[in-house]
């Protein structure tokens, strides 16, 4: 079965994605979806070197969902605020080095996507002599508030997400 539907949740999801885009449910689009279902994935199966993440407690997503989510809107107000009503000598660009426990390739491409997608944040690179992340963050005033953020807010569900393991090693609750 995994042969020809490596991911069948994906194919479904295309599918359906077809039907709207199309804003039909003729049997032609009903047979093209489905070839587009089937045909995608095993298309895309190169393109994943580490397989199919494996997501242990789905319900610490929804958990990362609402903590990214207030992030999100809280650095957009900050950010407009910033550009809108300050001059760029009063703004304090920065460099932040932050530890990562998270090994997880998934994981860190999750948590890539949540940083870049707030703004003010980019980053920037995974320093591979000790597993820092440098993040450039576009006014800093607490070097500190943004390492803990970082930690609790992204990472410890991402940890719970990808690696309970890891969790239960470090004595931990999940």
């Amino acid at each position: 079965m995994r042969r020809w539907l490596p991911s069948p949740l994906l194919s479904v999801c295309l599918l359906l994605m077809w039907l709207l885009l199309s804003q039909s449910v003729a049997p032609a689009h009903w047979l093209l979806g489905g070839l587009l279902g089937i045909v995608a994935p095993l298309l895309a199966r190169p393109l994943q070197p580490h397989g199919h993440p494996h997501v242990a407690r789905p319900f610490a997503f929804g958990r990362l969902l609402w903590l990214s989510a207030i992030e999100i809107v809280r650095s957009c107000f900050n950010v407009g605020g910033i550009i809108l009503f300050r001059r760029s000598a009063q703004v304090n660009s920065q460099f932040v080095r932050v530890p990562l426990d998270l090994r997880n390739p998934h994981g860190l491409a999750l948590l890539s996507c949540l940083i870049n997608s707030t703004p003010g944040t980019v980053w920037v690179e995974i320093l591979p002599d000790t597993h820092e992340l440098l993040l450039h963050v576009f006014d800093l005033h607490d070097e500190q508030w943004w390492v803990d953020t970082i930690k609790a807010h992204y990472e410890q569900p991402i940890i719970e997400l990808f690696e309970p393991s890891a969790l239960a090693d470090r004595g931990e609750k999940a």
